[in-house]
């Protein structure tokens, strides 16, 4: 499937306020997953992110700055992810290592005795610049969906 295809899919899915269900785990991945480059070993990391989404349990994206963000995929599942309200990602010396460092959960949504830390299996960089195209496209194709839409019609008045 294209990454087009995929956007627009994914952006329809997402389209919550023309009633339409949210875009699956699985659909969130595909698209980043249409947007990210080949696996490398490594990462460099300084201080903070910048952000972060869970894509389900074998799967998140990390922003290390605003134009530069990794895909990264798991090991195993990683348990109370998508309950957590922050993430600790082991890594020494600033780069953080595919099949070597780790991400944990962290936060009151997550178990105490499942903060098991989650292996970092791959490593992709996300080709900021078009995934930020793609998002523009999807904006687009959503309003054009609405404007194209015949009106509602008006509940009934009790």
């Amino acid at each position: 499937m294209g990454v087009l295809a995929i956007a627009l899919s994914l952006g329809a899915a997402a389209c919550s306020n023309s009633g339409m269900p949210r875009a699956t785990d699985a659909e969130r991945l595909a698209f980043y997953e249409a947007h990210a480059g080949e696996p490398v070993r490594s990462f460099r990391m300084f201080g903070r992110l910048n952000g972060w989404t869970p894509l389900g349990n074998s799967a998140m994206v990390v922003w290390t700055r605003p134009k530069e963000a990794f895909l990264l995929n798991f090991a195993g599942p990683c348990q109370d992810l998508q309950f957590a309200t922050s993430i600790t990602i082991s890594h020494f010396s600033n780069q953080v290592t595919a099949r070597f460092d780790t991400v944990t959960p962290r936060g009151p949504g997550v178990s105490q005795v499942a903060r098991i830390p989650c292996r970092i299996d791959t490593i992709r960089p996300i080709d900021v610049p078009a995934l930020n195209q793609s998002r523009e496209e999807i904006r687009q194709a959503n309003a054009e969906a609405r404007q194209d839409a015949p009106p509602g019609e008006t509940p009934p008045s009790n």
